[in-house]
């Protein structure tokens, strides 16, 4: 099983697209092919840059492209739904059943309200998933209508990942409007979910930064 067998999967899709339209009607952020698609890759590069092998990085794209699926389900408890309906499509391929169980528990817990990193793979999901913050995810188009996630989302005008040529830092340069939304408000919304970053860093031997406009805030 291979991440590009896992894109073309109709039932992986058809939970996707089910999961995006259930949190679009909540009046939650894009949840699509986009963001899981972007998760895949950037979890993928991180461990690319770290020195891990393709067996790890084929695994965490499966992961990140999958981590989401459990929105069909629920929002709640999200993660936990997406683990069980995952192994539930993953046990019907050639996939080994150990990195059907790899797969599986890092989807599990990539929420911060109930999960953190238990191994390399949840390490680098985590970190892709807590960092896609991005003006494109917001689906409402007036602003008078933006929730608080809405004008987060909407006031970053830039987002870089960076990793130190000494491979043991993870930067998350940020450029915010603050004329749309406050460092108060960004904080209020991210810092749970920087705090779990930060904890998937550990995993991976790094220390997590986060720079907003230039300054370290984190």
């Amino acid at each position: 099983m291979t991440y590009e067998e896992i894109r073309k999967n109709p039932e992986v899709n058809a939970f996707m697209e089910r999961g995006n339209a259930n949190l679009g009607v909540l009046g939650y952020t894009d949840h699509s092919k986009a963001h899981t698609g972007f998760v895949a890759e950037r979890a993928a590069w991180l461990l690319r840059e770290l020195g891990y092998g393709e067996k790890e990085i084929e695994l965490v794209k499966i992961a990140g492209y999958m981590h989401d699926i459990g929105n069909a389900v629920n929002r709640k408890q999200h993660a936990e739904y997406g683990a069980i309906l995952a192994n539930s499509i993953l046990e019907k391929t050639d996939m080994s059943l150990e990195d059907r169980v790899t797969v599986v528990s890092a989807i599990g817990n990539h929420d911060e309200s109930t999960g953190g990193a238990m191994d390399v793979i949840s390490a680098a999901l985590i970190i892709a998933d807590k960092t896609d913050v991005r003006r494109s995810r917001v689906r409402v188009q007036d602003r008078a209508d933006f929730d608080i996630h809405d004008t987060v989302n909407y006031a970053v005008t830039k987002t870089e990942i960076l990793l130190n040529d000494e491979k043991d830092v993870i930067t998350l340069n940020l450029e915010i409007d603050e004329s749309i939304c406050s460092m108060y408000e960004y904080f209020d919304i991210f810092l749970t979910r920087m705090m779990m970053s930060r904890r998937a860093a550990e995993m991976l031997g790094a220390k997590f930064k986060l720079r907003v406009n230039g300054e370290k805030v984190l």
